[in-house]
């Protein structure tokens, strides 16, 4: 097995690529061979991406009643939780946050809204406007995460600065029906598409622990590959009590690493961030999420729930020897 490894990363460094086989057959390695597997996808990293890691934050710019049913999510209005409701945030508040991350040490600041897509009019040119003013003030990179768009909103986006769109497919096409109902699979895809179609560079990742198979985690990582996406955010599920998911089991830390080296072996290439519940799933292991393939993480607060405090990540990167990467295009 840890030939197999080690001539699959020899072939991906070299240019090659991994197939769906080969791909199954490391989602699925044993205990044993979990070690060498890190280290392989640890060095298809430093080969493609380097060493430095890259920061990002996030803020929950509207919260609340989104008419999608998504299993996993907070913020569904199919849901009672305790998750904060609120409509769209002013301006001054977008841009104050984005000159928080920037002092966290964060290089990429996403604006994400709750909700099937964004509504034209004041809340679009607010986000405009806040995108510009991020632009003129600070040095952190804006991007936005507002749900299913058009090209229209997609190249007014563009043009006010962002420079990455975010859209999660969340999980494989062939599990998406098991999560969500209420829009489908093609219009997540086609958003992505209609990104790069406007310039924008893509964020696009997904969510683990949802009851997917490990081979609908390698389908996942197929389709990200198809779409030549730019970065990848993997996220693990924290059950959030009042949503469908709330009795689910977190995944182990080594289940997570697993999952982290198999994306880095599918996308030798890509900014690959650890983002949403990595506290919970990964625990006393998550430094080693960079030795097992990653290049970036989510650094403060999520959308519901709260990160750890920014210094003990700060602190960690600093016991790894690992430089932060003072810009994400």
């Amino acid at each position: 097995m840890r030939t197999t490894i080690a001539a699959i990363a020899d072939r991906v460094i070299a240019g090659g690529t991994i197939t769906e086989a080969e791909a199954l057959h490391l989602a699925t390695a044993g205990r044993a061979e979990l070690f060498f597997l890190f280290a392989e996808a640890n060095r298809i990293k430093e080969h493609f991406v380097g060493s430095r890691v890259y920061l990002c934050s996030i803020i929950n710019a509207k919260s609340g009643r989104c008419p999608e049913n998504c299993a996993f999510c907070a913020q569904s209005a199919h849901h009672r939780t305790d998750a904060p409701v609120y409509p769209l945030v002013d301006e001054e508040r977008i841009v104050a946050c984005a000159r928080e991350a920037e002092a966290n040490g964060s290089s990429c600041y996403g604006i994400i809204t709750s909700g099937t897509t964004i509504n034209r009019g004041e809340e679009l040119e607010r986000i405009l406007r806040a995108v510009q003013r991020i632009r003129q003030e600070t040095g952190i990179t804006p991007s936005c995460s507002l749900g299913i768009i058009d090209i229209g909103i997609a190249r007014a986006l563009h043009e006010a600065g962002v420079a990455t769109y975010h859209h999660n497919l969340e999980t494989a096409r062939s599990f998406f029906p098991e999560i969500c109902t209420t829009h489908d699979y093609e219009e997540d895809v086609q958003t992505v598409r209609v990104a790069k179609a406007a310039g924008m560079k893509v964020c696009c990742g997904g969510i683990f622990g949802l009851g997917e198979s490990a081979a609908q985690r390698v389908e996942l990582a197929l389709i990200l590959r198809e779409l030549d996406i730019d970065s990848v955010p993997l996220n693990f599920l924290n059950p959030i009590e009042g949503t469908r998911l709330a009795g689910a089991e977190l995944i182990s830390p080594m289940e997570c690493l697993t999952t982290i080296a198999l994306f880095r072996f599918i996308l030798p290439a890509k900014k690959i961030s650890v983002c949403g519940g990595r506290e919970k799933n990964l625990r006393d292991l998550q430094s080693w999420m960079f030795a097992a393939g990653a290049s970036g993480t989510m650094i403060g607060n999520y959308l519901t729930t709260t990160g750890r405090p920014a210094e003990q990540d700060w602190q960690m990167l600093k016991d790894l020897g690992l430089e932060v990467a003072s810009c994400c295009e």
